[in-house]
């Protein structure tokens, strides 16, 4: 490891730290014994302990002593849906008693009550009721985190869904990512209608998206209960006639194609997977596409399809994880406990699950030149955790060992 010159003095000093760091060759980049310094929000030497001078510690502006706590990069939750409004437990029960998916539609279930819901909240209200939700997530050391519209589906109900993501975003030390996932589902006035319903989100929803910079980036679900893939292509085009990244539900319940397609147009991400093919994985490969996998949903409704690891492993593509939260299919803010889920029932190991939230999850949002390892010149965004050894934050089933959470710097929990 090479150290760097020290600068004259230091916003902050981390001392009595083993550090995690996600970069380089070593298992999870650790290095024990180690120390990190913090000017203007990013970290600006980072190295073993013994390295540094009396006078350097004495000189700071602030020392923290983390006791030889494990730190860890801030995780980054790379595919949610966490701004909605009300929950679908009534449903969730309904299920377990024996009613059908269509049943549960009949009875005003499914994901049209939360769009019902959506567009019956305000902005407060739902701005009010997604921030528990973020809270939650920050208290398990996450700094960076991606929010979906996509429970609108009018141009109306999506930009206020897009506002109260800028709201978080602006009321959160964390950094929150918007992205537009206007064709998520075909709302009922449009029943039949499936291309019209794709000309107002081409035509109309992404340019106003766009003007009023909402979002970076754009979704789709390309599968047969939502959108074709040549539908999905107009949406695709779009989004980069209006400078918007773009990233895609694909091969859930079948195998649409959709990862070959979304790697055509440079996707940051395919998201689920469980579907995926040799020809889906190889275009992911070659085009950088990072694979995000969801165990949430998975085990929330008892599914058996896993996401192809091992040809993902294969071919080389990049696997990141996420909670997927939401209110029908994944109702949880725990990052700590999609990692167990990731090992358990997708077969991933604990330190490719932490890389799953840490720098690959970074590259699935297009940030990893920032965010998602700890490395001289990046955000000083990072988790300290009581933990023995790094794989415990996949081995617990429950709890939270998370210390503290600091976002540029700045303790914001704990």
């Amino acid at each position: 490891m090479t150290i760097p010159d020290l600068p004259d003095v230091f916003d902050s000093l981390w001392l009595d730290a083993c550090l995690a760091t996600m970069a380089g060759k070593r298992p999870y980049g650790m290095l024990e014994k180690g120390a990190m310094a913090v000017n203007d929000g990013r970290i600006v030497w980072l190295g073993p302990q013994d390295r540094l001078s009396a006078d350097a510690v004495a000189t700071a502006r602030s020392v923290v002593r983390l006791g030889n706590r494990w730190v860890t990069p801030g995780l980054v939750d790379c595919h949610t849906h966490l701004v909605y409004a009300d929950n679908r437990a009534g449903e969730f029960e309904m299920r377990l008693n024996g009613a059908t998916y269509e049943e549960i539609a009949r009875f005003g279930g499914g994901i049209i009550s939360t769009v019902t819901a959506v567009r019956n909240a305000t902005e407060t209200e739902l701005f009010d009721q997604s921030a528990v939700r973020l809270k939650a997530m920050l208290a398990e050391g996450v700094t960076t985190v991606e929010i979906k519209s996509g429970y609108g589906l009018d141009t109306e109900n999506e930009l206020k869904m897009l506002r109260v993501v800028r709201r978080l975003d602006e009321a959160f030390p964390a950094d929150v990512l918007a992205t537009f996932l206007g064709a998520h589902a075909l709302p009922p006035e449009y029943t039949g209608r499936s291309d019209a319903y794709i000309d107002l989100v081409t035509d109309a929803m992404i340019p106003a998206v766009a003007a009023d910079g909402l979002a970076r980036a754009v979704d789709a679900f390309c599968e047969r209960i939502a959108f074709s893939p040549e539908q999905i292509e107009r949406v695709f085009s779009a989004s980069r006639q209006n400078g918007l990244d773009v990233k895609l539900h694909a091969e859930q319940l079948s195998d649409s194609k959709g990862a070959v397609m979304a790697a055509r147009f440079g996707a940051l991400s395919a998201d689920h997977l469980e579907y995926l093919a040799d020809d889906g994985a190889e275009a992911m490969a070659a085009a950088g596409t990072v694979a995000v996998l969801l165990p949430g949903p998975f085990y929330f409704l008892g599914e058996t399809r896993k996401p192809p690891v091992d040809l993902l492993r294969r071919r080389g593509v990049t696997m990141a994880l996420s909670t997927d939260c939401n209110p029908g299919t994944s109702p949880t803010t725990s990052p700590l406990l999609m990692m167990n889920m990731g090992c358990v029932n997708f077969g991933l190991t604990p330190a490719e699950a932490l890389a799953g939230f840490t720098l690959n999850a970074a590259s699935a949002l297009g940030i990893q030149d920032r965010r998602g390892t700890l490395e001289i010149g990046k955000q000083a965004d990072f988790a300290v955790w009581d933990i023995q050894e790094p794989a415990e934050l996949a081995y617990r089933m429950g709890g939270n060992p998370c210390h503290m959470t600091v976002i540029g710097g700045e303790i914001v929990n704990g």
